[in-house]
C-alpha cells in the first residue's frame, strides 16, 4: 500500500470534564482545551494513515503549527480533520483542521514520518541505558 496526497481522515469527540484547559492544565477555564485539540487533529491524521502502510510500521508526530481561535463548551461536539498535502518518501505533511457545532476552532499544518516500529522502539529504548 502507499500512502498518498489526497487522503483524509477524522476523529471526533465531546467536551467534558476530562478534556478541558482545566483538566490539561494549560488553563484555569472549562473550555476544551487546546492539548486535546492537538491530539483530535493528530488522531485524525494518523487514523488516516495506518492502513496505508506495511505491517509493523507506523507514523509518529514530528511537527504541529496549529491556531485555536474560537472557544467550545461542555457538552459540544468536536472533531479534527486532516488532509495529506505532501508524502515524501518516509515525510508526511497534513492540512489539519478542528470544528465545532458552530464551525471552524482551530487549524494548522501537521508533520509526521513513517517509522518501523521495532527499530523506533528500540532506539527509544536505548535512552534508559547507561
Amino acid at each position: 500500500m502507499s500512502v498518498t496526497v489526497g487522503l483524509k481522515g477524522r476523529a471526533e469527540a465531546v467536551v467534558n470534564d476530562s478534556n478541558t484547559a482545566q483538566s490539561a492544565c494549560s488553563g484555569a477555564l472549562p473550555v476544551f482545551g487546546t492539548p486535546f485539540m492537538c491530539a483530535l487533529m493528530e488522531e485524525a491524521s494518523w487514523k488516516s494513515i495506518a492502513p496505508h502502510l506495511e505491517e509493523g510500521q507506523s507514523t509518529v508526530g514530528t511537527r504541529l503549527e496549529v491556531s485555536h481561535d474560537s472557544a467550545t463548551p461542555l457538552g459540544m461536539k468536536v472533531w479534527a480533520e486532516s488532509e495529506i498535502t505532501q508524502a515524501d518518501g518516509k515525510r508526511i505533511v497534513l492540512k489539519v483542521a478542528a470544528y465545532d457545532e458552530k464551525g471552524l476552532i482551530g487549524q494548522g499544518v501537521h508533520e509526521r514520518f513513517i517509522v518501523t516500529d521495532e527499530r523506533f522502539l528500540a532506539k527509544a529504548a536505548r535512552k534508559r541505558e547507561g
